[in-house]
């Protein structure tokens, strides 16, 4: 049959990105524990397209992210199923990425109660001009207490509850787990939060948010830099939404650095 996509198209435009989104595969995640966890993921991969081309193969991405899957691979060798699509495709670009909610079992901070937290990740693989690039991205819900609010009322402060999302890239040969990224965005805000919190837990969070007074630019700072800290990291980008409780509008702080 005819192959309409490998037909001559004379617009003389390059498409930098054409490829499928949203698909829905299992993936398969190491955890720091030695286990896996396998998530529901939405996958977008995309390759470039000359001009010469009327259009890309849209099956074959599906075909290669099939056999990776079978093979228990998929987020395991991210960079090689990206290498078998540009191949396959006859690209010379082209990104895969996976995103996909991820569960880690947290202990309340007095009782020690434990129930699953989840967490919004993703992992993105690029190729372009041959270098291959990853970046592991979270999203990690926290709580912050306001430090106005609470230097100028006699009793009392406002706090809402914040989202920190870090991108961060590092080289192939290096290795960061997701709950240690998760863990130190935690540890900047004014509290972390809790799936189950018992009445012991809940005094622990409201003081423990309290004697932590934090605004959105305080917590991108503190994040800032211990990123700038960990030499395994080379790129970050930090985002840090505030949904203010007091406002009918969200307090927002921003940033990227390469080192």
């Amino acid at each position: 049959m005819k192959d309409v996509q490998n037909t001559q198209d004379t617009r003389n435009v390059d498409i930098q990105r054409v490829g499928i989104k949203d698909i829905d595969l299992p993936l398969t995640i190491q955890r720091k524990n030695n286990t896996d966890q396998i998530v529901s993921a939405k996958v977008k991969a995309a390759v470039s397209l000359p001009r010469n081309y009327k259009g890309t193969h849209m099956s074959r991405f599906v075909e290669v992210l099939n056999e990776w899957e079978h093979k228990n691979l998929l987020g395991v060798d991210i960079k090689g199923c990206l290498e078998k699509i540009i191949k396959k495709l006859h690209a010379q670009s082209g990104i895969l990425e996976f995103k996909f909610k991820y569960f880690i079992s947290k202990k309340a901070p007095v009782t020690k109660l434990s129930a699953p937290m989840c967490y919004e990740c993703s992992f993105r693989g690029k190729i372009e001009n041959g270098e291959y690039k990853f970046i592991l991205g979270v999203k990690v819900p926290v709580t912050t207490l306001c430090p106005c609010s609470k230097e100028i009322s006699d009793y009392g402060a406002h706090n809402q509850r914040a989202i920190v999302s870090v991108k961060i890239s590092y080289p192939e040969t290096e290795h960061i787990w997701i709950e240690d990224l998760i863990e130190l965005i935690e540890s900047c805000a004014s509290c972390p939060l809790y799936s189950i919190l018992k009445r012991q837990d809940e005094k622990y969070v409201t003081e423990h948010a309290w004697e932590n007074p934090r605004f959105v630019e305080d917590v991108l700072r503190e994040v800032v830099i211990k990123l700038r800290k960990e030499p395994k990291i080379t790129e970050f980008e930090v985002d840090c939404e505030a949904f203010e409780s007091i406002h009918n509008h969200s307090a927002w702080a921003y940033q990227k650095e390469v080192k």
